[in-house]
């Protein structure tokens, strides 16, 4: 029962994180887990493989409900959707596949780098040009398998990665945002595809566990991150939310130092 509670805190604060900062919820999600299923005496050499696959089992559900809101609002490019989500699949599966080639320890790393990677930029407001050869055909597909990799590796949905490229694209910040947000999909279904198929054997002694996909932490997670990201949202138009990212900033800093 106490494994219930802790997934649903889990949940609640990357909720709340992802709403109130706009960031996706991998960055909390995979250190979180990492700790949990070290308490509960996961099988060490698979820990990372799990916490990330089941991080992109959790994208599945809140990438739908983040891009049926742009949607609404008119703030997804469609065509360019059209565009990348070939590579986007392709690059999904193949970086789970790699994921799997690669050890525990080594994930963490690149996990770790990538926090501050992340914590980094948001020191640095994201600059538009007027650059619309980014969108040519073959630039996408480079661009998704790429994004679409990275983000299978480390457990994300590609927006961090996906949105500066958009706006230096000529898209609007909406816009890039939106796009990014509907791309998570496909990335997330095929990255837990591989993630399952490649983790064939890893669950032997969990019961939980299909591949690298825990079940118990997918559904106590999701049970409250999709209400508190609402609550998140609201809070921006009462917290200084600049400040608040420059502090979870220095948070990312301090535990992509740590995991290395």
């Amino acid at each position: 029962m106490l494994e219930w509670f802790i997934f649903a805190a889990i949940g609640a604060v990357t909720g709340l994180f992802a709403g109130l900062l706009g960031l996706g919820g991998g960055l909390i999600i995979v250190p979180a887990l990492l700790y949990v299923f070290s308490w509960q005496g996961l099988v060490e050499a698979h820990i990372m493989h799990i916490a990330v696959g089941t991080s992109l089992m959790t994208i599945t559900l809140t990438s739908l409900s983040s891009m049926y809101a742009h949607h609404k609002h008119q703030n997804v490019n469609w065509s360019l959707v059209k565009k990348l989500v070939p590579s986007l699949i392709v690059g999904g599966f193949m970086g789970a596949y790699l994921a799997t080639m690669l050890t525990s320890q080594f994930l963490q790393y690149a996990f770790a780098l990538y926090m501050v990677f992340v914590a980094i930029t948001m020191w640095f407001p994201f600059s538009s040009h007027n650059d619309e050869r980014l969108l040519n055909r073959g630039t996408l597909l480079g661009v998704g398998g790429f994004v679409g990799s990275i983000s299978a590796l480390v457990g994300i949905g590609g927006g961090s990665l996906l949105t500066p490229y958009l706006l230096m694209a000529k898209q609007s910040m909406k816009s890039a945002i939106g796009t990014s947000a509907a791309c998570g999909f496909p990335i997330s279904i095929a990255a837990v595809i591989g993630f399952i198929l490649f983790g064939q054997g890893s669950d032997v002694n969990n019961g939980w566990q299909t591949g690298f996909i825990h079940w118990q932490a997918f559904l106590g997670i999701i049970s409250t991150s999709i209400v508190f990201a609402v609550v998140g949202a609201r809070l921006t138009r009462y917290l200084p939310v600049k400040t608040l990212k420059q502090f979870f900033s220095m948070v990312l800093i301090v535990g992509g130092i740590y995991l290395i």
